[in-house]
């Protein structure tokens, strides 16, 4: 591959979510972490799970699963640690992840008009198809929902 076609593609985290294989940019991954315990607590955010602590940081475990429509499985092996920035704030997000992580490259593609909002479009990897999950829209979701949630409350 010339170096031109390089720089066309992106790299992507391969990841395997219940029975679901799906892909991540890999520039929004911190770091997978082992499986730790993960703290739940009541609380109005449908899509957060709990909370895990990692170096330091409390960080949100988000429900990908229910998000892509998949029965989530008990065999979690890793806790996919993913990164996003607010202006100079940053903040820390978690999946659980139950299979195999693989770092692969190539072209986003438009997602189809059947996938769930949390699907920012479709990457080709070998025989595959696969969905790549937007995390930011995830995370963002259970913000907006707190954010109203607190609004109403103080209405």
């Amino acid at each position: 591959m010339n170096q031109a076609a390089q720089s066309a593609q992106s790299s992507f985290v391969i990841l395997q979510i219940g029975e679901r294989r799906l892909a991540l940019p890999a520039q929004i991954v911190a770091e997978l972490a082992p499986p730790v315990r993960m703290h739940c607590f009541p609380h109005d955010t449908p899509s957060i799970l709990g909370v895990i602590l990692r170096r330091g940081h409390i960080v949100p475990v988000y429900d990908a699963a229910s998000a892509l429509g998949v029965h989530a499985s008990s065999a979690q092996r890793f806790f996919l640690i993913a990164r996003r920035r607010f202006g100079k704030a940053r903040e820390f997000g978690a999946i659980p992840v139950n299979g195999d992580c693989e770092l692969t490259a190539g072209e986003l593609q438009p997602p189809a008009a059947d996938r769930p909002s949390c699907v920012s479009g479709m990457l080709q990897y070998g025989d595959e198809t696969l969905d790549v999950f937007d995390l930011d829209a995830l995370m963002s979701s259970g913000l907006a929902a707190d954010a109203l949630d607190s609004a109403e409350s103080r209405a």
